[in-house]
């Protein structure tokens, strides 16, 4: 039974937990009046936080390097941008929930911001390693043009920031670190708040990714690393040819950290249990022949091999977790209960008994994290890849993302995220995951259009950029899913909308009025500019009013007018020049949430009022904006 507090709230604890929870990189520690530890406020990075303009002075303990202050400010700083929708190269427009975005993935992550704000409820990166031969992204915030200039090797026809981040740069790690470190801090904010985030690096930047990881998503909030072997070598071969020994071992790694630790909790205890019983956490287990290690753990010894560890230590995780089965498993979770006892030794045995030791279950559990770091032999060549003879580099593993979702316990409908889409890996995994469950995740998949090296198979069999390679593999993985699965896969969702990044839909006003000339008034008659499209303009309201852009619309004629209608009415438009009053009146009485016109649907001021009274008297509750 809890005993109560029997003393007032602490204000400041309090007002430090909500700072918390919008700013984890600005929480610190600091000694109270007796020497304790307590958690503080680092004003000096909340001030920067706060702040447009890089703030100078001298920084405090931290983790920091040349550019941090001024990828804060570049995650925070506003974009005249904007997501043009392109039907001609998606499948399933109209019906389809996933989207695929082309596009430098800091400006994406700024767009989609307002409309998948705590909607995302897994994000999986495989971001750059900076193993001194990847190109990563060159945000122009931290240098000038010369250096711009010299640093530039690879780019998209559209100057899309892209740079070899080799080795002898000065600033190697500090570019790497300022590039990933805006981006999570994007992504945070898209995270559900029982979201996952999970991210494959090697040993390059871990520590690294770790330290930024723990700033932008709280430390208390990190979970675990997995280890992941993504080929398998002899010994021999771990050690160079060059007369410099170093041990290759083929291992990388995901570090997974939550939006909220106790929403996590539940659900990876819930998908840890489906682990168990492919026998994947029994840790305890050695192949060595030591019989003095061939004992009895709760009613079983091996008949070959042998445990790990001795028997007495056996002993007292099997006592430890029949303690917390007995007394507390109805109140916290294991991981809980590890974390507040400082017990970290658990026995169990597996109810069906599978796994090569018979079903008995041992795992060490830190406090702080969720389980010890498992092996995953799981890195496959892409099928897709064989398909269309395309080579790739370091593919990510379908299987790998397929077993993250489960452990994220990502649940029937729940959004998935990669904004380091590459060749679409993620999107593969979530249709495959939904065609085995009946599920209707769906995927945001984010891609800068990377150029394919003119020597490579893909760019010889017609693809000029990644991206093209992405698409064209949801498309072949799509059908092949639903080609062996016909009978249980008709619904299933192997469609995308595309959107590629692009400058605002709206004409550049910025003149002040001793600025304007005669020849400018013609040019202002209209603020969109020539080139757009309806639905360019549709989209474009959906990411201003923070609406997804996945729902179903249709557009239609009224009297002669153009009107779109967006998912039953959360949004309704009409772009067309001079809409009379009977097409107001009409628009009106659908009572949409919200309604946009452009300025120029108007003849005058006069008549963009009486749309004004005419919206009052029809349909109160209605929005109306213009662009």
């Amino acid at each position: 039974m809890d005993r109560l507090h029997m003393e007032s709230v602490d204000i400041t604890a309090q007002n430090i937990d909500k700072f918390a929870e919008l700013f984890p990189n600005c929480v610190t520690e600091a000694a109270d009046e007796n020497g304790k530890l307590k958690r503080a406020i680092n004003f000096k990075l909340l001030k920067q936080m706060l702040s447009s303009d890089v703030i100078d002075g001298a920084e405090a303990y931290e983790f920091t390097w040349v550019g941090k202050k001024a990828a804060i400010v570049e995650a925070n700083k506003p974009i005249r941008k904007t997501l043009r929708p392109r039907p001609e190269e998606s499948k399933n427009w109209d019906t389809t929930e996933n989207l695929y975005i082309e596009g430098d993935n800091l400006d994406v992550l700024k767009l989609l911001r307002k409309s998948y704000f705590r909607k995302v409820k897994m994000i999986y990166i495989d971001p750059p390693y900076n193993t001194g031969n990847d190109f990563i992204y060159r945000d122009s915030f931290h240098m000038d043009t010369d250096k711009y200039e010299k640093g530039i090797e690879h780019f998209n026809e559209k100057g899309d920031r892209l740079f070899k981040n080799t080795d002898s740069n000065g600033c190697f790690h500090s570019d790497w670190c300022s590039m990933i470190y805006s981006r999570l801090m994007l992504a945070r904010d898209l995270l559900t708040d029982d979201g996952v985030i999970f991210i494959s690096i090697d040993d390059g930047e871990l520590c690294a990714l770790r330290n930024i990881c723990d700033e932008v998503f709280g430390k208390n909030n990190f979970r675990n690393t997995i280890l992941v072997r993504r080929r398998i070598k002899s010994l021999n071969s771990q050690f160079a040819d060059n007369g410099l020994y170093s041990m290759n071992v083929g291992f990388e790694y995901v570090l997974v950290y939550s939006k909220n630790s106790t929403f996590l909790m539940k659900a990876l205890r819930q998908s840890k249990e489906n682990i168990e019983e492919k026998g994947r956490w029994d840790v305890f287990w050695s192949n060595a022949d030591r019989p003095t290690m061939r004992y009895d753990i709760l009613g079983f010894t091996p008949a070959t091999g042998q445990w790990r560890n001795s028997k007495e230590k056996a002993d007292i995780a099997v006592a430890n977790y029949k303690k917390y089965e007995d007394e507390f498993k109805d109140k916290i979770s294991l991981e809980e209960y590890s974390r507040q006892t400082g017990i970290t030794d658990f026995i169990r045995r597996i109810p069906n008994g599978v796994g090569k030791n018979g079903g008995v279950q041992h795992w060490i559990a830190p406090s702080g994290t969720m389980l010890r770091t498992s092996n995953w032999t799981d890195i496959e060549v892409s099928q897709i890849g064989k398909e269309i003879d395309l080579s790739f580099d370091n593919p990510k593993s379908k299987k790998l993302i397929i077993e993250l979702a489960k452990l994220a316990g990502c649940s029937q409908n729940d959004i998935i995220l990669d904004f380091f889409s590459g060749s679409a890996t993620t999107a593969h995994a979530v249709m495959q995951l939904n065609a085995e469950d009946n599920g209707h995740r769906k995927f945001i998949m984010v891609q800068l259009p990377e150029p394919c090296d003119k020597n490579s198979k893909a760019y010889k069999a017609g693809y000029k950029n990644v991206c093209e390679i992405g698409k064209e593999r949801i498309r072949r993985a799509g059908e092949k899913i639903k080609a062996e699965n016909p009978l249980t896969t008709q619904d299933l969702d192997v469609g995308f909308r595309v959107f590629k990044l692009d400058d605002t839909n709206m004409k550049d006003v910025y003149y002040v009025p001793n600025d304007y000339e005669q020849g400018m008034l013609a040019g202002l008659e209209s603020n969109i500019k020539e080139d757009r499209t309806d639905l360019d303009l549709l989209f474009g309201c959906l990411l201003d009013w923070g609406l997804p852009l996945s729902m179903l619309y249709k557009s239609e004629k009224i009297d002669g007018y153009t009107v779109h209608t967006y998912n039953n009415g959360d949004l309704i438009a009409c772009f067309d020049e001079n809409i009379p009053e009977s097409v107001i009146k009409k628009i009106a009485k659908c009572k949409s949430l919200r309604a946009v016109f452009r300025d120029s649907s108007f003849v005058n001021s006069p008549a963009k009022i009486n749309v004004s009274e005419i919206f009052k008297l029809l349909a109160p509750d209605t929005r109306v904006r213009v662009i």
